[in-house]
């Protein structure tokens, strides 16, 4: 991932969710055989919420070999490797230069936390606006505090992020140890 590109937050764009619906066609297209599951997430996935213009997409697939197969399919439709590393849940993120924005799309393990806590983030911030301007005004502030260093950007929205997991969980009667530690768009 290229983390020296700057923090930029855009007002919330209504063809967010249609520059989505078009890129999953070509994912389902593509590797739709491995695929598991597929979510957008992130703020693109929430309506009204400002964002970076990137959409973030999350394709849940069996394990790591699933992953390399889709990786070597999906080169050829576009995507380039920009994963900073590998961890357990998150195998791989692809980046794409979309017509009016862009995509990362995550290689994640089917059902792993990591995968249930940005959809469980996501849906909260759909049913609870006064959280998802909350997320708004923290963003704006921490994009420019942070506006040239995307890695403290990303770790300053954690406390914020995990916050919210653990409302969801109580609301939700779900464990909260497998919610705290995210690393949420």
């Amino acid at each position: 991932m290229k983390d020296n590109m700057p923090v930029i937050i855009y007002p919330y764009n209504p063809l967010w969710p249609c520059f989505y619906e078009k890129e999953l066609q070509v994912i389902e297209k593509t590797i739709g055989v491995q695929l598991l599951s597929i979510e957008h997430v992130g703020s693109t996935s929430v309506p009204g919420l400002c964002g970076k213009n990137i959409i973030d997409i999350l394709a849940g697939v069996a394990d790591m070999d699933a992953a390399d197969r889709c990786r070597s399919m999906l080169f050829p439709v576009g995507y380039d490797d920009i994963s900073a590393g590998s961890h357990a849940e998150w195998f791989y993120c692809l980046g794409k230069r979309l017509e009016g924005s862009y995509c990362h799309l995550h290689l994640v393990k089917e059902g792993s936390d990591h995968l249930e806590r940005h959809t469980v983030f996501r849906d909260w911030l759909r049913d609870h606006n006064e959280d998802a301007r909350t997320y708004a005004e923290l963003k704006a502030s921490l994009a420019k505090k942070y506006r040239n260093d995307r890695l403290r950007y990303t770790d300053a929205k954690g406390e914020f992020i995990a916050r919210i997991l653990v409302k969801a969980a109580a609301e939700n009667g779900m464990d909260t140890d497998h919610t705290a530690g995210n690393k949420s768009r």
